[in-house]
């Protein structure tokens, strides 16, 4: 199996993706870590699809609650909150 790092990897993606394609796995890097392994994909194998979403089911459609009435100023809490962090 074939290490390469990320950046190599980002220069030169074509050419590793046909190595893998014709069968040889390939280790990407981060440094001297491992951090993932791209392998050929089996000829069986589910390929996920996208699609586009069926009309009238996009999320934007979808209602959102009512906005909360808690009577505080949100910016004066989350500076407060920032302040204790330092």
């Amino acid at each position: 199996m074939k290490n390469v790092r990320i950046a190599e990897l980002k220069a030169r993606l074509s050419e590793h993706l046909r190595a893998v394609r014709r069968g040889h796995p390939l280790t990407v890097l981060d440094r001297e870590t491992p951090v993932a392994r791209i392998v050929p994909c089996e000829s069986d194998a589910s390929v996920l699809t996208v699609r586009k979403p069926v009309p009238g089911s996009a999320p934007s459609k979808i209602s959102l609650p009512p906005p909360m009435r808690i009577g505080k100023d949100i910016v004066a809490l989350l500076l407060e909150d920032r302040s204790r962090d330092r």
